[in-house]
Order: C-alpha cells, then sequence, then structure tokens
C-alpha cells in the first residue's frame, strides 16, 4: 500500500471513532470522554497502520509499544478523572457560550467546537507513529534509541506529575492551595512537559526513515497547542482567577521546562 493510502485509511477509522462519540454525547450531553479518546485514538492510528504495513520490524513494533504505553495510562487516567470529577467545566462553559452567544444547540457546538477540531489535531500529532512504520529499512539507530529513551522518561514524568497532582487534590486539607510539591515545584506543567517529550521522542524514532522525517508537524503541533493555545494558557488563566497564590507560584517556578524555582 502506498503512504496516502495508508493515511486515507487511518483518517477514515478516526472519523468514524469520533462519529461514533459525537453520536454518544448527543445522549449524554458531554463530551468529555473525548479527552481520553486523544490518546486512545493515537493507539488505534498506531494500530491500523501496523495492520496496514508488511512485516513487523524492531522499528514498527518499537513505535507501537511506546505509542500504546502512553496512550493507555494516559486515556486510563482521563477516563478516571471523569468518573470522579463528572463534566469538564471548560468544555461546558464553551459550549453554554455558543448556545447563548450564537444560538447553537448541543449537536451543533459539540461537532464544530471539539469534534471536528480534535480530530485533524489528532491526526497530525500521530504522524511520528503512523509514517514511523511505513519503512522497513533501516534498523533502529543511535537517534531511535535516544528518541525511545526521550519517550520512556516523558511518560515517567507525566505520569508522576498526573499521581502527584491526584494526590494533592484527594487531600481535603488542601482545598484552595496550589500544588508546588515534587516535580510540580520545578515547572508548572509538568504533565505537559512530559506529554511533549513523548512526542519528540517518537518524531527521533522515526525520522530515521525517509518516511518518518516527514512527521515533524506532529510533534510541532502538539508543543503549540500545549504551550501557547489549548494546554498552559487555559489552565493559568483559570488557576490565576480561583488560586489566590498563584501569582506568586508563577514568579517563582519555570513554566514548561523545568528548573530550579526562583527565591520568592
Amino acid at each position: 500500500m502506498t503512504v496516502t493510502e495508508i493515511l486515507i485509511i487511518n483518517a477514515l477509522v478516526l472519523a468514524g471513532c469520533f462519529a461514533m462519540l459525537w453520536f454518544i454525547s448527543l445522549r449524554t450531553r458531554d463530551v468529555t470522554p473525548v479527552d481520553s479518546f486523544w490518546a486512545l485514538g493515537m493507539v488505534i492510528m498506531g494500530l491500523t497502520t501496523y495492520a496496514q504495513t508488511a512485516g513487523a520490524s524492531d522499528r514498527k513494533l518499537l513505535l507501537l509499544t511506546l505509542c500504546a504505553i502512553w496512550g493507555l495510562r494516559l486515556g486510563i487516567y482521563m477516563l478516571r478523572r471523569w468518573k470522579m470529577d463528572g463534566p469538564d467545566r471548560r468544555y461546558q462553559t464553551m459550549l453554554g457560550k455558543a448556545e447563548s452567544q450564537k444560538g447553537w444547540g448541543f449537536a451543533k457546538s459539540s461537532l464544530r467546537m471539539v469534534y471536528l477540531i480534535q480530530a485533524p489535531l489528532l491526526f497530525i500529532v500521530c504522524l511520528p507513529v503512523q509514517l514511523g512504520q511505513i519503512d522497513a529499512q533501516p534498523t533502529v539507530g543511535l537517534l531511535g534509541y535516544f528518541g525511545a529513551g526521550l519517550t520512556v522518561a516523558g511518560i515517567l514524568f507525566e505520569s508522576i506529575g498526573d499521581w502527584q497532582l491526584a494526590k494533592f487534590k484527594a487531600n481535603p486539607a488542601n482545598d484552595g492551595l496550589v500544588m508546588d510539591k515534587g516535580l510540580w515545584r520545578y515547572t508548572r506543567h509538568p504533565n505537559y512537559f512530559g506529554d511533549a517529550c513523548v512526542w519528540w521522542g517518537l518524531y527521533a524514532v522515526a525520522c530515521e526513515t525517509p518516511t518518518g522525517i516527514w512527521a515533524l508537524p506532529g510533534p510541532i503541533l502538539l508543543t503549540w497547542t500545549l504551550t501557547k493555545w489549548s494546554g498552559v494558557p487555559t489552565i493559568e488563566n483559570r488557576m490565576k482567577r480561583k488560586k489566590p497564590g498563584y501569582d506568586a507560584y508563577v514568579r517563582r517556578t519555570a513554566p514548561f521546562v523545568p528548573w530550579f524555582p526562583k527565591r520568592d
């Protein structure tokens, strides 16, 4: 199969998955599970690419395995958080404004503002796992092993950050306080930083091949969305309104790449 054919089939599979999520949300009136599918959908893209490409090269297995570990961990974590916390208020606020200001119903606003945006973003971000599996040669080299190590480090960093935050939130004594312990002492967003490491690492594995090198838009887009669009800006604007001590936390703590905190 050609690269174009593989990507078209992947896109159709992804479109079908998002259509199913949208139809389910019409019954539940809740789009929050799309956050879990952001991770699980990338695993599906990895699996569909693996099934369409010939052989079982070490690079294919490495990319699929790393993507599956990352995606299943994050996807299950997001599902559990949804079950515990309920619908995400960010989505509720966004869709509520669309209804009150534009007159859109839930079906139209959720489709246009959530699913039709997240589907192409997911497809592009996941390019390293798709394009990196297509060429059987060369075998994984030094850059690929470095990328695998960076991916594992990112998964650990993100997982530890999520665990520390969940533990902090579970303690009623911390209500209204700012999480500034553990990894959160060195970066305001250890989960996002870990996420970026994962996908730059997967790109390093993929770019050793002639086809995989074209997956560069994936990690670039992910890093931009995390730091400039839907990640850091959204979280920090909300935290500044909710947490009185967050401005001081911002002044002493690195915004994204971990570094030692400044003195207050």
